[in-house]
């Protein structure tokens, strides 16, 4: 956010605030109207800039073009404050998908960081000697490195994501359970995006 311009951080500002008054995304002229602002064209090369600074993206909408966040605006917008996004589950053990933002969860500062973060729930059993278990809730660093020997979120061929311990070679990446009973997986580097790191857990023991 440092980079942008006063106007551009205003425009910026406006959409966070707003984002759930519009029925749809607002267009240029919307915008226009709502920042008081006679030219469109000035508005137009501000909005390139949020769009080249990663922060927002044109929407195509049933009725119109507008201009919505960007998933990733989203996410370090709500890294600022109380809650995290919660982002759906997670498998410890055969891979599921991770699912779309679904809801916000008040997590402790001490189990987050000064970077984006979201929380995941765990399904399956193949971290169980990590002291993870099924239907715990992890919180994830958002970054797409890791050390090896860290837990990872990793997304498997663009498809499947999976918590696992994380070793890397030049040629091979191997996704290990905390379960005796389970293998590892291997994958070629290219079959697998690191999606973030564990930094924390959290747990409820209520009878369900």
């Amino acid at each position: 956010m440092d980079v942008l311009t006063r106007r551009q951080r205003e425009i910026f500002n406006f959409l966070r605030d707003n984002q759930e008054n519009f029925t749809y995304p607002p267009s240029l002229d919307e915008l226009c109207a709502a920042l008081d602002m006679a030219s469109r064209g000035s508005l137009h090369k501000h909005i390139m800039a949020l769009i080249n600074a990663g922060l927002v993206e044109p929407f195509n909408g049933n009725k119109q073009t507008g201009i919505r966040l960007t998933a990733q605006a989203r996410l370090e917008d709500v890294a600022a404050g109380q809650d995290l996004p919660f982002v759906g589950s997670i498998a410890a053990g055969k891979p599921i998908e991770a699912l779309e933002t679904l809801s916000y969860m008040s997590v402790p500062d001490a189990l987050k960081s000064d970077k984006p973060c979201y929380v995941l729930q765990v399904k399956g059993d193949s971290m169980i000697e990590a002291g993870i278990f099924d239907g715990d809730w992890v919180v994830i660093e958002q970054r797409p490195y890791a050390r090896n020997g860290e837990i990872v979120v990793a997304l498997i061929e663009n498809t499947e994501a999976t918590l696992k311990y994380i070793e890397q070679t030049a040629g091979q990446v191997l996704l290990l359970p905390a379960n005796a009973t389970m293998t590892a997986l291997s994958y070629r580097p290219e079959q697998v995006e690191i999606q973030g790191v564990l930094i924390g857990q959290m747990r409820s023991y209520r009878s369900h």
